[in-house]
């Protein structure tokens, strides 16, 4: 006789902290994978809304994008319950328990931390050092209602200062500008985006912020904010200054400093950290092999680097890991007292995926370079959502980049047309490129790159010529290849759209929902929703499977 409780599987109870982008993804890359409800999924979230794209935060302050159109797609599979508005505060991992604020407890089996990082303030009179504490008029761009507060600001202010040109700095300052307001844009190094930029590029794109009417102090830094009646009234600068003491009049002060890991949560844990939560390849903690870390809160082997692209791909490597985990099952294992060695996933193929390529560090790595068993090529893609003004730089760029054996640089400069490109090459392939002015040039640089695509026998032709296929240059959706990536940010091409459409697609909001395309950087969006419309007029009217509609469809082209 067969026992009754053969084959029964009481669900792992996974336990997700921040309901952000990382989070968010978590959630989603679980439920895609766990058809069988294998985890039983609880994410806490300290914001009351629904997940939404921090990134496009700076494209809400410019006008470009509305607040409802930067949401991100819902898990709704009965399974993943999220509670927001509830912030976790204390972590028990001997009872492996989490208690929130509102004094519900979470029990786990894993735990995963998604806190993110919060707005890093300069530290000068005037601010204090309570980003949910400033003056009337100082706002840091990290929330949704960060983003509303700043656009609600400019109708009544006369100027604004950024303080900070590394990405987000320059994003807001060129929308701010764009909005009609007087901007100036300060920054301590001696070019805006000294991080990802040479000497020559930072110098085409100061001119560029220039055209479009930023004022850009470099070499100077807030030296205080002043403050009158509660509010402020500008800010005074120190460094290469006009005059001691010299006063930039504003009543809109953003600051865009960088970010630092939100870790409390894990230092009252008793966890390991560093400068984030010290995690092994596996994204578990070195202190308690149930407890992970994923996104800007934590700290890998491989080092991070504040990109979102790194987030989410290791949101899909965890999730492969979680369901692999629930899906053989293991005794429970007491806390260890000390740090333990971590093991490679299993796989050959468990790299991170072509994912959004975004953030506002870079690093310079050996071309094919591994760090800690994780490929991180591919994920270092910086692009700046700046209008016309393109700016992209990614792999083994900028001014501290240090030249290796074997490699080849070839450079384009051309300040008069607002024009830079670099491309480095080693070993038949693309390995770093910056490209400020030529969004054409710099989409096929991103294509080459993150598809190691072999590079021409003279690298000078990559500065110039398109070497691959995109969905930008096509004029008709008739014209695009079938494997044209139309979403960079989420590697979804041509036929992935048409497949959603056969499905029975027909908005932009159903390909998202099914594919991700447009929940990055945005930039695609018109694309989609042109592709949509095409691939729906094409689509022949009546029953139909999905492969009839997709060849249908695909063999105009």
């Amino acid at each position: 006789m067969s026992d009754p409780q053969q084959g029964l599987r009481v669900p792992h109870r996974v336990v997700v902290v921040g309901h952000g982008m990382v989070g968010a993804r978590l959630a989603d890359e679980v439920s895609r994978r766990d058809a069988d409800g294998a985890l039983d999924v609880t994410v806490l979230g300290a914001e009351p809304y629904e997940p939404y794209n921090r990134v496009l935060l700076s494209d809400v302050v410019a006008g470009r994008t509305d607040v409802a159109a930067i949401g991100m797609p819902l898990v709704d599979d009965g399974r993943t319950r999220v509670l927001r508005g509830t912030t976790a505060v204390t972590v028990d991992r001997v009872a492996r328990l989490v208690l929130a604020d509102d004094g519900t407890r979470h029990p786990y089996d894993h735990l995963v931390l998604a806190t993110g990082a919060a707005a890093r303030l300069p530290d000068v009179p005037g601010l204090g050092t309570d980003a949910t504490a400033l003056p009337a008029g100082v706002h840091a761009l990290r929330t949704l209602d960060d983003a509303r507060e700043v656009v609600a600001a400019t109708v009544n202010t006369p100027r604004a200062v950024v303080v900070g040109g590394g990405v987000l700095g320059v994003e807001v300052a060129l929308g701010l500008a764009g909005r009609g307001l007087p901007t100036t844009l300060v920054h301590g190094a001696g070019a805006p985006m000294d991080r990802q930029l040479d000497d020559q590029a930072g110098a085409v794109l100061r001119g560029g912020l220039e055209t479009a009417g930023v004022a850009v102090r470099t070499g100077v830094r807030p030296q205080e904010v002043l403050v009158v009646g509660g509010r402020a009234v500008g800010v005074r600068l120190d460094g290469a200054t006009t005059e001691p003491g010299e006063t930039l009049g504003a009543g809109l002060v953003v600051l865009a400093c960088g970010t630092a890991p939100e870790t409390a949560l894990a230092r009252r844990s008793g966890l390991a950290v560093e400068r984030g939560v010290v995690v092994g390849p596996d994204l578990a903690t070195v202190t308690d092999p149930r407890v992970f870390a994923v996104g800007d809160c934590a700290q890998p082997p491989e080092g991070s680097r504040g990109l979102v692209a790194e987030g989410w791909d290791q949101a899909r490597r965890l999730a492969e890991h979680l369901v692999a985990l629930a899906a053989r099952p293991r005794p429970a294992a007491a806390v260890p007292a000390g740090p333990r060695e971590h093991l490679r996933l299993p796989g050959d193929g468990a790299g991170p995926s072509m994912a959004v390529r975004l953030g506002t560090l870079l690093s310079s790595r050996a071309p094919g370079a591994r760090a800690g068993g994780v490929d991180t090529r591919g994920t270092d893609v910086v692009k700046v959502k700046a209008g016309p003004l393109s700016v992209v730089a990614m792999g083994r760029c900028g001014s501290g980049r240090v030249p290796a054996p074997g490699e080849r640089a070839v450079r384009l400069g051309d300040p008069a047309a607002g024009r830079y490109v670099e491309a480095v090459v080693a070993d038949g392939v693309l390995v770093g490129a910056t490209c400020v002015g030529d969004a054409r040039v710099a989409a096929d640089l991103t294509a080459a790159y993150t598809r190691r695509t072999p590079v021409p026998a003279d690298p000078a032709f990559l500065l110039l010529t398109p070497v691959m296929p995109a969905a930008e240059p096509a004029t008709s959706p008739e014209h695009m290849p079938d494997d044209a990536t139309v979403c960079r940010c989420n590697g979804v091409t041509k036929h992935d759209i048409a497949a959603c459409v056969a499905n029975g697609a027909s908005t932009q909001g159903d390909v998202a929902r099914a594919t991700r395309a447009t929940t990055g950087c945005g930039s695609c969006t018109e694309a989609v929703c042109g592709l949509v419309e095409w691939l729906a007029r094409a689509r022949p009217a009546g029953p139909e499977t999905e492969d009839q509609a997709v060849g249908e469809v695909h063999s105009s082209v």
